[in-house]
């Protein structure tokens, strides 16, 4: 079927949009004679340069196909097999992978309720009184998603504070960066400072939610792991045999800060629209607005209306709190268009 070109603007997800023209340039200038498949080519080459550089000199990169399947390959890293992943209980792990930590892992999740979906040294802490039992699968692994579920940042402190009381008790600390570069454009710092500098052993790092056309890294930052993710990545599906298309995207992100631009100007529409409905007394922001997601509460039967012009989802049907995202190519007039409907909804 063939999309409307036409109708507005989706703010269901920025996986939505569409690939940024540098990045299909950059597919395209890959495009050229033969290379060696695997990964044995000069574009992976240079993304590995690429991390390197933006991570530090100890900062190991791997391209793979998907977030899922980056998430399962980092954690495979750092786990046995009677082994626990601590974690929020709105992990991306935990409610849209559909079980694939569970079942393709073989390891129990330890979730946390928390506040605007981030985990403290609390909840790492009270959930390791199981230590050295037997009859009590064993944490080994904190897993946090950096934006969040429900769009919030980890601050450089907090994720320091996380990475603390996960080492002290023995466990690695492993970040779901699939809107890393979200939450670097929100907290003014660059990559490193929420990753290699906050004392993180192991990241994903997202292209795709962020103009990429299909591209994700597994970055290893403890030496320790490195040694097995080539036979991890093969075994889970997600070494690409034409993987110079895939490592020429991220390269495209990270070369001159692309990633940063793309993802400043999606939580700066994200910012546009919570401030254009701030004043509807029918509405209520959930979570503070920290990246390129907006979670609004709002009158089920107004919801129903706007979702006949416009695409996005409930996220609390119940409660009648829906998300909205932003992308690197939402415009200000996509998001000027959704308020006055939005407006115009709420007053008839």
């Amino acid at each position: 079927m063939l999309i409307d070109q036409t109708s507005p603007k989706s703010f269901a997800s920025d996986n939505h949009a569409g690939v940024h023209p540098d990045v299909l340039e950059a597919i395209t200038h890959a495009n050229h004679g033969d290379a060696p498949a695997y990964g044995g080519d000069d574009w992976t080459a240079t993304f590995e340069r690429h991390i390197e550089a933006t991570f530090g000199p100890q900062a190991n990169g791997f391209a793979v196909l998907n977030g899922a399947g980056a998430n399962m390959v980092g954690l495979a890293l750092t786990l046995g097999c009677y082994d626990a992943i601590i974690c929020a209980d709105s992990a991306h792990i935990a409610t849209h992978e559909a079980g694939a930590a569970e079942r393709l892992l073989g390891v129990k999740l330890m979730t946390a309720p928390t506040t605007n979906g981030k985990l403290t040294p609390t909840d790492i802490t009270t959930r390791l009184g199981g230590l050295g039992n037997p009859h009590e699968s064993q944490p080994t692994v904190v897993s946090v998603s950096q934006v969040t579920e429900l769009g919030t940042c980890y601050t450089p402190e907090e994720l320091s504070a996380l990475a603390t009381a996960a080492h002290d008790a023995g466990l690695l600390l492993h970040v779901d960066g699939a809107r890393l570069a979200n939450a670097a454009a929100h907290l003014h710092c660059d990559l490193r400072t929420i990753t290699t500098d906050a004392g993180v052993d192991v990241f994903s790092f997202g292209g795709t939610k962020n103009g990429a056309l299909a591209a994700e890294a597994v970055v290893v930052l403890n030496p320790a792991l490195s040694t097995a993710v080539p036979f991890l990545r093969r075994q889970s599906l997600q070494l690409a045999s034409k993987m110079r298309f895939i490592a020429t995207q991220l390269s495209a992100l990270l070369d001159n800060d692309l990633w940063r631009r793309n993802a400043d100007h999606a939580n700066k529409m994200a910012q546009r629209l919570a401030a254009g409905v701030a004043d509807l007394p029918a509405i209520t922001i959930q979570h503070p607005v920290e990246s390129n997601a907006v979670f609004a509460s709002l009158p089920h039967d107004a919801v129903r209306r706007l979702q006949e012009r416009y695409t996005f989802h409930f996220w609390d049907e119940p409660s009648g709190v829906v998300r909205w995202m932003t992308a690197f190519d939402t415009t200000p007039d996509h998001v000027d268009e959704f308020l006055a409907d939005i407006h115009k909804t709420l007053s008839e």
